[in-house]
């Protein structure tokens, strides 16, 4: 095989600054099905956030801390996305046990879009929590990719979409409102 094989053959990860791959998908919105794609939210930043099944212990702990701060990150133009190999009867179902959410559980069902972010795990089936932000224009600004067992920071995601909307450069623990290093 020579390098141009690899080029059609080979899995090519996402990266920082190129595009985000666009998909199409049903999710689970404020206690309906409804179909979305990644163009429905051209204009807002977009905070994707996989997670791997419905109905396990840590993700609960994130779904909900995310839907706790669903208003700071509506303040911010940013739609939160939370998206899982799921179907969204399972996702209406556990919707149940959590309550109401303020942002829609999206459905990989077809592990299509866990493949296209780099983050699904072939061997289990199910996808890494890996956490996407998008710029207005479907640029990806920021990627970060934890293991099974270990929980994200919501407070360091917001954190994170605030540096990647200034434009400008941000020290270590920039928060907003402090002091930048000037434009980027």
């Amino acid at each position: 095989m020579d390098s141009h094989d690899c080029d059609e053959l080979c899995f090519h990860p996402i990266q920082v600054g190129s595009p985000a791959p666009e998909f199409r998908c049903e999710a689970f919105v404020n206690g309906n099905f409804e179909h979305l794609a990644l163009e429905d939210f051209k204009g807002k930043w977009v905070v994707l956030f996989f997670y791997p099944l419905d109905f396990t212990f840590v993700c609960p702990t994130e779904i909900l801390e995310f839907n706790k701060h669903a208003k700071d990150f509506t303040k911010e133009n940013a739609q939160l996305l939370g998206i899982s190999i799921d179907s969204v009867y399972s996702h209406q179902a556990w919707g149940k046990e959590l309550g109401a959410l303020n942002f829609p559980l999206l459905s990989d069902i077809t592990k299509e879009i866990s493949m296209d972010y780099g983050v699904l795990l072939e061997d289990k089936g199910i996808a890494l929590r890996g956490t996407f932000i998008i710029d207005p224009d479907g640029i990806l600004r920021h990627v970060t990719v934890n293991d099974l067992p270990i929980g994200r920071s919501v407070t360091e995601t917001l954190r994170v979409l605030h540096a990647a909307q200034s434009g400008e450069l941000c020290p270590v623990g920039w928060e907003k409102g402090g002091k930048t290093l000037g434009k980027a």
